[in-house]
C-alpha cells in the first residue's frame, strides 16, 4: 500500500485471480529477500516509483481463493519519488491515486482487510 498526500495508488488487475478488481502494487517474494526489499522491488517493477518508510500493516490467513490458501503479508509505505507508469501492461491497467474515503470498486479481496487495518490498527485477519 503506497500513500501520497492522503491518497493510495491502485490499478485494475488483468490476471485470472481478481480480474477487474483494484489493487496496489505487490507480489511474491524472491528467495533471500526481506519483506521491505520485496515491497521496494515490486513497486519499482510494477510502477517505476521509489518508496520509503516501509512498515508492517497486517497479516492474513487468506482462504478466499479456495482451494488455494495464502499467507498474505501487507506492508504500507510512503511515496518517495517518480510518477506511476504502467510497467506491466499484461497484468494491470493504468495506475492512479485515489482518496482513501473514495476508493473505486470492486477492490481486490485482500485490500478490504488492509484498509480496515489502516483505519483501525487491527493487524491479523483469518478469513
Amino acid at each position: 500500500m503506497v500513500l501520497r498526500d492522503g491518497k493510495v495508488l491502485l490499478s485494475k488487475r488483468k490476471g485470472n485471480l481478481g480480474k477487474g478488481e483494484y489493487c496496489w502494487p505487490g507480489g511474491k517474494m524472491e528467495y533471500g529477500e526481506s519483506f521491505e526489499d520485496c515491497a521496494r522491488r515490486e513497486v519499482r517493477e510494477e510502477t517505476g516509483m521509489e518508496i520509503k518508510n516501509v512498515r508492517f500493516l497486517r497479516l492474513m490467513n487468506l482462504k478466499h481463493f479456495a482451494p488455494k490458501q495464502f499467507v498474505d503479508i501487507e506492508l504500507i509505505s510512503d511515496w518517495e519519488s517518480g510518477e506511476a507508469k504502467l510497467m506491466e501492461p499484461d497484468k494491470f491497467e493504468d495506475w492512479n491515486w485515489y482518496d482513501l474515503e473514495k476508493l473505486p470498486e470492486p477492490l481486490f479481496y485482500p485490500q478490504y482487510s488492509s484498509i480496515e487495518a489502516y483505519k483501525t490498527g487491527k493487524n491479523y485477519f483469518d478469513n
